[in-house]
């Protein structure tokens, strides 16, 4: 190095060129310090000075002091920085690694060996493998497995970047251009696994893969099946485009080859085709079935289009939505429409009809709003719509008798009475009948409890200080109608519209400090809108009634008290030195008795016009007349009920009782006895007229009910005694039948009711089967008696497989010694003998089951038998086989008029889940 004198204008410094060997040299001990002062080894690093990129000159030039330095104009430059970019650093990002056996750099070859359980961190990239190397020279990493002395590959690499994950047997990555050759890798994309002999990393968005294999199947060294690509591109988190594309199951190639495939890949909701299944129907042809397309709208609401197609010109639409918003309220609305054609034009069977189906369910968030509430649950349609739909999914349902909707709104008002308001619109129609009620709206309005006499400390004690009184009010628009006329004008025309108010005033205390004392008493007012007017024809024998426009109004009043007090008994069963089993029995009875009195109203009572009467006054009428009762109430079309045309004083008593036991524990280690229940209920309850003036006695009603087996099987029954005895016309008289050559009482009803669920697993164990959703959303059961519900390709994603097997007990998934299975026993009997008919109402046992012969394979049936007609009810058989990454189903319902069958074999993925087979016979039915 020279130096320059200091009387020159310009202190220069000039560098001497090193020898070319020198420079490399330098060159790699500085990379060498870089690296090991910003990485992680096994070795302690020394701590070092960290250098600059810019090196500056160190050497001191002395100069005079005295002399100054003149800067010469012409040679000042006047760019003050430098217009060259300055090199990027060798390495962008700090290197992290570690290794457990050895961390080796060889500075001649510039490269960096890592063994056993290696990791390098080199920004959003992360390497695990067992060996790992570094080319400096060539700006590579070489990650690749261990080979053990018996010849197996462990620690295989682990290559992640972002949110990408590759597992391949090994690896070369470029850190400057960020591509990479990944060797027999396994990366997930969305539900499935890509499997790849060879893949290139493009960037981070692009990957080219060659001999690559798609599946969901679990065990990935041994796949079920698999879609084999010859070549494809890989774009994650959205899509994967392939080239010539066959199905492989168990590495045995199918025929089914697609020339090009497109899988999109999408962590979001996104919209698709759905392909629909197909079939045929023996009376309106070949079909197409559930086919559509599927919208997704937004994060908050989706759109489901479906249709199905006949050859035959029937079809059928439907669409379903879905909606949430969280921490607010969340529903779904689903519409159907079905246009179905029997037989062919021209023939005499033919017929040509539509049925349609509403179904809406909303529930709002209980954190939305407390003071306010909004639901709803709709389903409403043509009465035959269940009955006639050639849709499998409500294969549940055909058996339904009822339709009801309900939607309701709700808002209390905070303040001293807290006011109440409430709109419901409610409807029930009956399948059979077609008879629809319903009321638009109704509104209720109530003000809360008010103590008027309560004391300024707030303790309410005595029959004073506990009078309280309330106000409510409740007005109805009610329709009657038929499915005919359904939302037509003559719906509207019959429309009953009304308003009551009531005023209930109560009190209680105590009294002998044992008693339960109860009184209240009632002021309702009823305002009508229309009220009637009847005439009675002499000629035709038969009342005439007029409508009459115009407000009216009636007011009713009524008290009522009651006295009743609670008995125990116990009955103990111990003795000293004897451990027995039943140790006591506890006896619980509830008796009360009542008073009701109703005044009659007969102001509100008319008698009826007779038309033709020739001059007749009304008393004659009357007489003539008198096997006829001509009197009438303007208010009988009442949605609120009539006025009481006669006074009532009657008496009520009804006894209630329980029964417990305490038994001995069959744990051995339990300090305490067991309680079990015997007898939940059995009530006993009738009246006695005081102001008739024959019957004067109810009928004894009794009901009751118990769980037994630990709460396996529920009993619960029911009759009805009449003390009264019937003459040759089967009518009741005034004879006590005990009087007229009976017993003392006369079963003219009864009813008893089981249900038994019995399972091989534990309380508690089992499962909640889907299928039960869409039998409620229909209006069916909570259980699958009538069968469940048809559509496995709608199913075959939501269902999980489970955990059937002990892990400390392992059995083979083909064979198991224990066989886990279910069932459920529903029977109802129901006895007449009101006129002496003494017979069967109705008999019948219902029943449905599942059996796991397998891990894999599953039964079940559902099915019932009725004793009175002696015949079957609607049958269904269910076959299910878990194929692992696929599923496979069969239900069959051997008879009836629903006699049909389907079969479907599907992917358990919602990617692949149109790769599917279904075939279907379905039932012929006639409208």
């Amino acid at each position: 190095m020279a130096f320059q004198k200091s009387s020159h204008t310009f202190t220069k410094i000039h560098l001497k060129a090193l020898h070319t060997n020198n420079f490399k040299i330098l060159f790699t001990l500085s990379f060498t310090v870089f690296i090991n002062t910003l990485s992680f080894s096994q070795d302690t690093p020394n701590k070092g000075i960290a250098i600059d990129r810019a090196v500056k000159d160190t050497t001191i030039v002395v100069t005079d002091s005295l002399v100054k330095t003149t800067i010469s104009e012409k040679t000042q430059d006047t760019i003050l920085k430098d217009s060259i970019k300055p090199k990027k650093d060798l390495l962008e990002h700090t290197v992290k690694y570690h290794a457990v056996d050895y961390t080796k750099f060889n500075q001649k070859e510039h490269k960096l060996y890592l063994y056993n359980e290696a990791t390098i961190d080199y920004g959003d990239m992360k390497i695990e493998a067992g060996n790992i190397t570094i080319d400096y020279n060539k700006n590579t990493v070489y990650a690749r497995g261990i080979k053990d002395t018996l010849g197996g590959y462990t620690q295989k690499p682990v290559f992640t970047q972002g949110a990408n994950v590759v597992e391949p047997d090994s690896i070369i990555f470029n850190t400057k251009s960020k591509k990479a050759l990944i060797y027999n890798s396994k990366t997930e994309q969305g539900d499935g696994t890509v499997i790849a002999s060879l893949t290139k990393k493009e960037n981070d968005s692009v990957y080219f893969l060659k001999n690559a294999k798609y599946t969901t199947a679990e065990d990935l060294e041994d796949p079920e099946y698999y879609i084999r690509l010859l070549k494809a591109k890989i774009v994650p988190g959205k899509k994967i485009v392939t080239g010539a594309a066959g199905l492989y199951i168990y590495d045995i190639p199918t025929p089914v080859w697609l020339p090009f495939g497109f899988f999109p890949q999408s962590d979001k909701q996104t919209s698709g085709i759905i392909i629909p299944s197909y079939g045929e129907n023996s009376d309106r042809g070949f079909f197409l079935q559930n086919g559509g397309y599927y919208f997704a709208i937004n994060d908050h609401v989706d759109l489901t289009t479906l249709g199905d197609y006949y050859t035959n010109g029937s079809y059928g639409l439907r669409l379903e939505s879905a909606y949430k918003t969280r921490y607010k309220f969340s529903g779904n609305i689903a519409f159907s429409y079905e246009s179905l054609i029997n037989s062919e034009r021209g023939f005499s069977d033919y017929s040509k009809s539509t049925v349609y189906n509403l179904r809406w369910s909303h529930s709002q968030d209980s954190k939305a709003n407390p003071n306010s509430r909004f639901s709803a649950s709709v389903n409403l349609g043509s009465s035959n719509y269940y009955q006639t739909s050639t849709n499998q999914v409500n294969f549940s349902n055909r058996l339904n008798n009822t339709l009801s909707s309900s939607i309701s709104y709700s808002k209390t008002f905070q303040g001293t009475l807290q006011p109440n308001i409430s709109l419901t619109a409610t409807h029930s129609q009956n399948t059979n009948t077609e008879e629809i009620n319903m009321t638009l709206p109704t509104f209720q309005g109530s003000l809360g409890r008010f103590y008027p006499f309560e004391s300024k400390t707030g303790a309410k004690k005595g029959i004073i200080q506990n009078i309280n009184l309330q106000y409510g009010v409740n007005a109805q628009n009610s329709i009657t109608t038929y499915d005919s006329i359904f939302f037509k004008k003559e719906m509207f025309d019959a429309a009953k519209v009304g308003m009551q108010h009531s005023i209930p005033l109560s009190t209680n205390f105590k009294l002998f400090k044992y008693f339960s004392v109860s009184a209240s008493s009632s002021f309702n007012e009823v305002w009508m809108l229309k009220t009637i007017k009847e005439t009675y024809d002499a000629e035709e024998e038969e009342f005439v009634s007029e409508t009459v426009n115009g407000f009216d109004a009636f007011r009713t009043y009524n008290f009522s008290t009651s006295l009743g007090t609670t008995l125990y008994g116990m009955f103990n069963f111990e003795k000293e030195g004897k451990d027995r089993k039943l140790q006591a029995i506890r006896h619980v009875v509830r008796p009360s008795i009542s008073y009701n009195i109703n005044p009659a109203f007969d102001k509100y009572y008319e008698s009826a016009e007779v038309v033709n009467a020739d001059g007749l006054t009304q008393s004659e009428l009357d007489a003539i007349y008198s096997d006829i009762d001509l009197k009438y109430t303007r208010f009988q079309e009442s949605i609120y009920g009539t006025p009481g045309k006669t006074f009532s004083s009657s008496i009520g008593i009804s006894v209630s009782n329980n029964l417990e036991a305490k038994v001995r524990d069959r744990d051995s280690t339990a300090t305490e006895s067991k309680k079990i229940v015997l007898l939940n209920s059995l009530n006993f309850s009738t009246s006695y007229n005081v102001a008739g003036d024959s019957l004067q006695w109810s009928p004894v009603s009794v009901s009751g009910g118990t769980q037994l087996f630990n709460n396996k099987l529920s009993l619960n029954f029911g009759a009805t005694l009449d003390p009264y005895a019937l003459d040759n016309n089967n009518s009741r008289i005034n004879t006590f039948n005990i009087n007229n050559g009976g017993s003392l009482f006369r079963l003219t009803s009864g009813n008893l009711t089981a249900s038994w669920s019995l399972s091989s697993k534990k309380k508690g164990a089992e499962k909640d089967d889907k299928n039960i959703e869409q039998n409620l959303q229909g209006g069916g059961r909570a259980d699958d008696m009538f069968g469940v519900s048809e559509d496995f390709a709608k199913r075959q994603i939501n269902e999980k497989k489970e955990e059937g097997i002990d892990k400390n007990n392992e059995q083979s998934e083909y064979y198991r010694h224990s066989i886990p299975w279910s069932l459920r026993l529903a029977y109802a009997v129901n006895y007449s003998n009101s006129t002496r008919q003494n017979e069967i109402s109705s008999h019948s046992l219902m029943f449905s089951g599942d059996i796991n012969l397998t891990d894999k394979w599953t039964i079940g049936a559902s099915s019932g038998f009725d004793f009175k007609n002696i015949g079957f009810t609607s049958t269904q058989l269910r076959f299910q086989r878990d194929l692992k990454s696929w599923s496979m189903n069969f239900s069959w319902v051997p008879f009836g008029t629903y006699s049909s069958w389907n079969f479907f074999i599907g992917i358990n993925s919602s990617m692949l889940k149109d790769l599917k087979y279904e075939k279907q016979k379905q039932a012929d039915i006639s409208l």
